[in-house]
């Protein structure tokens, strides 16, 4: 603290200089908090939300083409439930993509996770939301289409096992290669990342709708199941998309680094290696 003291006579003058001008200054701001990866913060809750409400218009849509279909003599027909669901993705990409990532998926959510692009600890809570919101969706449609003759909204192998597996693996190994090159390569065209995924996801149900359902995701085939509990072959939809999605984005990345050399290719992209070292 400093002080100017002067003599005036019988009188002495004290002048606490930075007294006076702390007092005028404003407060100091509180410290900045780093908000956790996996906070209850405004913005992640928002995510979740629209991960839940998306996930629910995603299948409520595509489910309930497949129930009309079924209830009303083939009157939508396979090329109209392939219309629907890619129709139903691109609005949805395009409404809440830039909220939360438009995954509705928890195959694209782990693919990402895998390759560091998306926070490991938030994969659980999107997975719980995505898989929340095909229930809810399933939920609804047995409830407005229940009778006599219910119709199983989910998925089944129509064949043996391993084609469905081997068609699942295959059909989102495609998606996630797609998804990985318009949304996530800067040279790609963004605008144009809605279209481009809800094609993908027209041309795959448009072939392997009659053999698989055409899943390409695991919400998408867990919550009908849970509410018709009915599981048969439901390893197949939980495991092949998701190592299909995984296997996709990986070669994606391979293809991006294809002007890097092979040892720089290794040092960047390795997820394996990042998880031992921090680990």
């Amino acid at each position: 603290m400093a002080e100017i003291s002067a003599t005036n006579g019988n009188h002495e003058v004290v002048l606490n200089v930075n007294d006076e001008i702390n007092n005028h200054l404003p407060p100091p701001p509180p410290p900045k908090r780093k908000d956790p990866d996996i906070g209850l913060s405004v913005s992640f809750i928002q995510k979740l939300m629209a991960e839940l409400f998306g996930s629910y218009f995603l299948i409520f849509a595509g489910c309930a083409s497949v129930v009309v279909n079924v209830n009303n003599d083939k009157v939508v027909s396979l090329p109209g439930i392939s219309i629907v669901w890619g129709l139903a993705v691109t609005v949805l990409v395009y409404s809440v993509g830039h909220i939360s990532g438009a995954h509705f998926n928890p195959a694209v959510t782990i693919s990402f996770a895998t390759c560091r692009r998306f926070p490991v600890r938030q994969v659980p809570a999107y997975i719980l939301a995505q898989v929340t919101g095909s229930t809810l969706a399933a939920g609804t449609l047995r409830l407005l289409f229940s009778g006599p003759h219910d119709v199983f909204a989910g998925t089944s192998p129509q064949g043996s096992d391993l084609q469905a597996f081997v068609v699942e693996f295959i059909i989102t190994f495609y998606l996630m290669f797609i998804i990985s090159g318009v949304a996530t390569d800067n040279r790609a065209i963004g605008e144009l990342a809605g279209l481009a995924v809800g094609a993908t996801v027209l041309l795959n149900v448009m072939f392997a709708g009659p053999i698989t359902g055409a899943s390409m995701n695991p919400a998408r085939s867990l919550g009908p199941a849970i509410v018709s509990n009915h599981y048969k072959g439901i390893w197949i939809y939980l495991t092949a998309p998701t190592l299909g999605a995984v296997s996709g984005a990986w070669v994606y990345n391979m293809v991006r680094y294809t002007d890097k050399p092979l040892r720089e290719i290794t040092k960047s992209a390795s997820f394996l290696k990042s998880s031992r070292n921090s680990g």
